[in-house]
């Protein structure tokens, strides 16, 4: 599904994040930043020994990275030139800010992509794995982030690569109950 937001092109598709060409994929990291399981295993794996060392070195400089906040390394052997590492919130029953998390590890990863001159990025659903964020609330969230970002026009292209057929339906769903939404408005 193609969608256009003023000059920014919004896509929506079942695929694998490592093998976007974007100029930057998002992981949805651990706070630890050291890989982990699902996407952030499937991008350690594929990006290579390198991005594991930057983020290293991160940890050695910044520390842990808390929920809500992204780093960014180098793309090692995938074909984007950058990994932003977002982490997103665990989920604990919606009543420890988790809907403001998600949404600033959005907002944060898109806001580095743009200070960073990138034009084109992947995000997987975040926290919706192992993290257990139930999945039509935070396409939802995901979803209003990207449309109201206000420096949306400064990248050309983001992608929303879902893992499944299923998860792919749910954002659909998701774009077209907030389309409707804010028409009504």
């Amino acid at each position: 599904m193609n969608i256009t937001i003023g000059n920014t092109k919004l896509v929506l598709l079942k695929g694998d994040i490592t093998q976007q060409d974007t100029e930057a994929i998002v992981n949805a990291a651990n706070s630890s930043l050291m890989g982990g399981g699902g996407v952030d295993g499937a991008i350690h794996r594929a990006g290579g020994p390198q991005i594991l060392e930057e983020c290293k070195q991160i940890r050695a400089t910044s520390g842990k990275c808390p929920p809500g906040q992204c780093v960014i390394t180098g793309g090692g052997n995938l074909k984007a030139r950058y990994v932003i590492h977002a982490v997103g919130p665990i989920w604990y029953g919606g009543n420890k800010n988790e809907d403001q998390l998600l949404q600033s590890a959005y907002y944060n990863s898109l806001q580095m992509a743009v200070e960073k001159g990138i034009k084109t990025i992947s995000f997987p659903s975040i926290s919706t794995g192992a993290y257990r964020f139930p999945i039509e609330r935070a396409a939802k969230i995901c979803l209003t982030t990207i449309k109201h970002f206000p420096r949306l026009g400064e990248l050309k292209e983001v992608r929303m690569v879902l893992f499944s057929d299923r998860d792919l339906e749910v954002y659909k769903n998701a774009w077209k109950e907030i389309e409707l939404e804010e028409n009504e408005k």
